[in-house]
């Protein structure tokens, strides 16, 4: 995850940049507060015509050869880190959803989520684990069932009994994100995976019970035709 790889990744990333500035001000002949990393290459602040390319870096930290102040050879380095305890991620997730009382059938017709995964190094990727969570809760909450017999055997064993929902499932999403840093790993992220998964199965069975109009509580999940019916004529 990103709490505990990304934290370690940043940190030998860390080590990694502070070795190419030591040996980059050794090249440039300035200080090493003086320069600034960009777009693959170190340039002395004021003076980007005197710069060095990452590369070339690279090369002069090769073993057998003459090193900027005797560094170490290599530009690589190994670090570790090892969360002193979890991180909590927060979020809010409500949907308006259509029953049909005569088929029992639930549209989940408009679905929000306001959701604090901490500091977003990708908000592309964070979006679609977003909605790739929460289209996983909707197979949850209306569709995915396991059904035995009365023997225990397993009915559902295919795709054709054990139903997945589909992009034409999916409710237009609203997402807004609360960035608040995490203080307990060096990137300020917290867990990103659950919070798109978790919430929909209780927001889409509440919204259930609010169209129902108090004519029944959902106790189960999936929330499936037969089960509205079943609540509808109680």
């Amino acid at each position: 995850s990103a709490v505990a790889a990304g934290s370690a990744l940043a940190r030998a990333a860390g080590r990694v940049r502070h070795k190419a500035m030591q040996a980059a001000a050794a090249m440039l002949e300035a200080a090493e507060d003086d320069l600034r990393m960009e777009g693959g290459e170190i340039s002395v602040a004021g003076s980007p015509q005197r710069s060095v390319s990452l590369a070339a870096v690279a090369r002069a930290l090769r073993p057998g050869v003459p090193r900027p102040h005797d560094l170490e050879p290599g530009l690589e380095a190994v670090d570790y880190f090892e969360p002193q305890t979890v991180t909590w991620a927060g979020g809010a997730h409500a949907a308006v959803v259509r029953v049909d009382p005569e088929t029992g059938a639930v549209e989940v017709c408009r679905y929000a989520i306001v959701h604090d995964c901490g500091r977003m190094i990708n908000p592309t990727i964070v979006e679609g684990q977003i909605h790739g969570g929460v289209a996983q809760g909707l197979g949850a909450a209306l569709l995915e069932e396991l059904v035995y017999d009365e023997e225990g055997r397993l009915l559902t064993t295919s795709l054709l009994d054990y139903l997945l929902p589909t992009t034409t499932d999916l409710p237009p999403l609203s997402v807004d994100h609360v960035e608040r840093p995490s203080p307990l790993n060096p990137l300020g992220v917290k867990g990103l995976g659950e919070g798109g998964a978790i919430p929909p199965p209780a927001a889409i069975a509440n919204a259930v019970e609010d169209a129902l109009g108090g004519r029944g509580v959902v106790r189960r999940t999936p929330v499936t035709p037969g089960s509205v019916v079943e609540l509808l004529r109680a």
